[in-house]
């Protein structure tokens, strides 16, 4: 397995949404031991408000939040970025072990090393109940939609 993860920072116009596409389409598979190996082996994270460091814990929190997050799907839009820091927001909706669908927002902030790898991942997130007719992620991407912004509401 590769140590590295193109492309590389410093980020470019070109290669930042690149970098978050990649990131999108990772999630998406909601395979833990796939994302995490787009982290350093000792990242550290923030996801709400909970601590995280390296990716045998990454596994672990990305293996018990798939399985309590089903039908899981994510859209993530390209915020900023800078040298080897990109901060993106995103969307996502799943549904619980009772049937409840719900849609997340959130706003992410990244930090790469030198291999591409993020080191640095703080994420803050809103969750609301929706109907299940108010989805409008329905799996991945197609490659058509790729840069497509998603509406606030």
């Amino acid at each position: 397995m590769s140590e590295d993860r193109p492309p590389y920072p410093p980020f470019t116009p070109e290669t930042a949404p690149r970098k978050v596409q990649a990131a999108e389409d990772a999630w998406n598979t909601r395979d833990p031991h796939r994302v995490a190996t787009a982290y350093t082996p000792d990242s550290t994270w923030r996801n709400r408000d909970t601590f995280l460091q390296g990716r045998e814990e990454i596994i672990t929190f990305l293996t018990q939040k798939w399985e309590r997050e089903l039908d899981y799907a994510l859209r993530k839009s390209l915020w900023a970025f800078d040298e080897n820091r990109i901060a993106v927001r995103f969307q996502y909706e799943c549904r619980d072990t009772a049937g409840q669908w719900w849609r997340s927002y959130g706003n992410e902030m990244w930090e790469f090393d030198e291999h591409g790898l993020m080191r640095r991942r703080e994420a803050s997130i809103n969750d609301i109940a929706i109907p299940e007719t108010d989805r409008r992620i329905q799996g991945p991407r197609t490659e058509a939609a790729h840069g497509v912004e998603l509406p606030l509401r």
